[in-house]
């Protein structure tokens, strides 16, 4: 009988195993109550930090019963609407022993100012609290769109909280520069190195310039800045990439702003895995690309992830089941435990494949780093359009690529036979579904806390002060957490706190970078965009119009717009005349401009799991107004059962991510703009 040997038997000394990652499975959703038990049910699986998602009304500053929450509420995370949410949130985890990452951005000083207070309501010691707050505005303009305030607003928002954690909460992370959403949104390596790297040169140029932190103290603000970025499929290049970003973030903390400690100079960063390449069709194959993925950010001991969360295998398909997050967090077990990976010195050093990558990706990086310091720096750079329409264009040829079959996905564009998959035999089971009861609840909620908050201990106007009082400090210079937290403790709610700031320093719509996008698909003779643009032409000839018109609308909060603003230029390119507003409409907004455009198609982009609420709402009203003959086409993750009842409901076409052709996708709006007005269809040769 073999047995399986360990020890110098095995094969040599035993090596001292460096101390894992932080393992995260990014989670939240329905309610606090249902988000706290999933938190320590994922503890008790060896999960050594929490990762909070929230959902949309609460990054972006609305309490559940904002016309803008509707359908959104509890959807891709948990609503926190004050500190009573908060508390439920975290009840029976003890934060002074937590490290708790929280993805927030907009409202990032609100959530923590909400942290805090549940935390000193444990008896808590908040100078040991320690975690992470995502806090960069910046990629919202480009990427997610959860942003709320104006760009100089909203960067001091995150100068006050990185001067306020800073004193008070030493070891807490106030700021997360992000440049995963920019991958997500197409940036190719350097631009994902560029963006965030001029991202944290206007944060931490804020920061020495406010004088609030004493110069001497600048390599403590240095210290706590970390990162979260992207790691594709593309392992070797991606892990190149991280130790890039060590290089650059090394020089500029030393050449900028005078840091001599290395220790406050290193380049800590936690990772999410890519989501965009998560495939719906033959989803399995997401288990290899996660796990390919996960190598990137942890092979390299020099440039290795000091926090790790993975995507689910099933998120291009809906939102994770427990026991999909589960699996994910296995991954990272199995290579932390189970490896050998950790008792090693870096395994990359000396390569000179790996030199020359690293080289170039840092002399690349650093002259689009120039570019955009030319221009003014990374808030004019957003200004201006230019950062949002080079990830357009970057986004825009990846899709090309795809479409092409020059960049290959396997299941999407190459080998694309399958045996039956018994992990999607029953596609609605397949992801977790949240009761649509429970925004209602949520809201009922809200309303008996807003009741409640005027009997002891609170008293009436309590609230009302402070919020006076956060607005007059936002109307002149100081810094305002303290006047954030008064407002936690007064009963105050999450739209309250933001309404309140949106009054002073007014909202901002960023630019959409849409117009600007060159062209990254030819139409010559004989090309499917050729065939195309000849459909959209005979077919506005034969409705006697110039041009055909089309609005790509995103109704509700979903901000990530990277589907839409493909369609939008695609469209355009196609030989449509395009109306896209950009994000974060209401069903109202998207009909009245419908009608005022006197458009011949609507397309709504939902990914947000909103589509159910929203896309019936656009219908309905469009009859109200006698324009039914107007097809709508929804796209985004619409699951198998709701993609058949929004066509039950009147929707003339669903695509989701199996749908990778966009020209093809273009066509059949065509199609469907012939098939509303009565036209014989048309055979025009691909």
């Amino acid at each position: 009988m073999s047995e399986r040997r360990t020890g110098p038997a095995a094969g040599g000394d035993r090596r001292e195993k460096d101390r894992p990652w932080l393992m995260r499975t990014y989670a939240g959703h329905s309610t606090a109550e249902a988000s706290n038990e999933l938190y320590r049910r994922n503890l008790a699986k060896g999960q050594t930090g929490l990762s909070v998602a929230f959902d949309l009304p609460t990054q972006t500053g609305y309490d559940p019963d904002h016309v803008l929450a509707r359908g959104e509420v509890g959807r891709v995370g948990v609503p926190v609407s004050h500190l009573g949410d908060m508390r439920r949130l975290f009840q029976d985890i003890p934060l002074e022993r937590t490290n708790t990452s929280m993805t927030i951005n907009a409202t990032a000083m609100w959530l923590l100012a909400l942290y805090q207070v549940v935390a000193e309501e444990q008896g808590a010691d908040i100078t040991e609290l320690s975690g992470t707050t995502q806090n960069d505005i910046v990629k919202e303009y480009l990427s997610r769109g959860t942003h709320v305030f104006p760009p100089g607003p909203s960067l001091r928002l995150t100068t006050d909280m990185i001067a306020y954690t800073v004193s008070h909460i030493p070891k807490w992370n106030p700021i997360n520069i992000c440049s995963y959403h920019l991958q997500e949104a197409g940036a190719t390596p350097v631009q994902e190195i560029a963006y965030a790297m001029s991202t944290a040169i206007a944060v931490l140029d804020a920061v020495r310039d406010c004088g609030q932190v004493p110069p001497e103290r600048m390599g403590d603000v240095v210290g706590r800045i970390s990162f979260f970025v992207n790691a594709g499929v593309r392992f070797v290049e991606e892990m190149c990439k991280m130790r890039a970003f060590g290089r650059i973030w090394d020089r500029v903390t030393r050449e900028r702003y005078g840091i001599e400690d290395p220790r406050q100079r290193r380049f800590r960063y936690g990772v999410q895995v890519n989501s965009l390449g998560l495939t719906e069709a033959q989803p399995e194959n997401n288990v290899q690309r996660i796990v390919l993925e996960m190598l990137a950010v942890t092979l390299s001991k020099d440039a290795r992830a000091r926090a790790v969360q993975l995507p689910a295998w099933n998120e291009a398909l809906g939102l994770p089941r427990p026991w999909d997050q589960q699996w994910s967090l296995r991954i990272q077990q199995v290579l932390a435990y189970e490896s050998d990976l950790l008792e090693y010195e870096d395994i990359f050093d000396g390569s000179h494949v790996v030199e020359a990558k690293v080289a170039s990706l840092v002399e690349e990086a650093t002259a689009e780093m120039g570019r955009i310091e030319e221009m003014g720096g990374a808030l004019a750079a957003v200004e201006s359009g230019y950062l949002k329409s080079r990830l357009v264009a970057s986004h825009a040829e990846r899709r090309a690529r795809i479409e092409s079959g020059e960049e290959k996905i396997v299941g999407v564009n190459v080998h694309e036979t399958t045996e039956p998959s018994p992990l999607t035999a029953d596609l609605d089971t397949a992801v977790h579904t949240v009761d649509p009861a429970v925004e209602a609840q949520v809201v009922e909620a809200l309303r008996r806390w807003r009741d409640t908050r005027y009997q002891p201990p609170f008293n009436h106007p309590r609230p009302c002060r402070a919020l006076e009082r956060l607005k007059e400090a936002a109307r002149g210079t100081e810094n305002l957490m303290e006047a954030t937290l008064e407002c936690a403790r007064s009963g105050v709610t999450t739209g309250e706190w933001a309404g309140a700031l949106r009054e002073v320093f007014g909202e901002y719509r960023a630019p959409t970078g849409v117009s600007s996008a060159p062209v990254a698909v030819a139409a010559e003779e004989g090309t499917a965009l050729a065939a195309v643009r000849r459909k959209v032409d005979l077919t506005a000839r034969d409705l006697g119009v110039g041009k055909l018109r089309f609005l790509v609308g995103k109704p509700g909060l979903d901000g990530h717009s990277n589907g839409a603003e493909q369609i939008a230029v695609r469209a355009r390119d196609a030989g449509f005349e395009v109306v896209y507003q950009g994000i974060r409409l209401t069903p109202e907004q998207i009909v009245d401009a419908a009608l005022a455009e006197d458009v011949h198609a609507v397309g709504l982009s939902v990914l947000s799991g909103s589509h159910a609420r929203l896309v019936p709402d656009v219908l309905d009203r469009l009859r109200g107004a006698g324009a039914a003959d107007i097809p709508v086409i929804a796209g985004g993750i619409i699951p198998n059962a709701d993609a058949g009842r929004l066509r039950a409901a009147g929707v003339a076409a669903v695509f989701t991510p199996k749908d990778f052709d966009i020209t093809g996708i273009i066509g059949r709006i065509v199609d469907e703009i012939r098939k509303a007005n009565k036209l014989d269809p048309l055979e025009v040769p691909a």
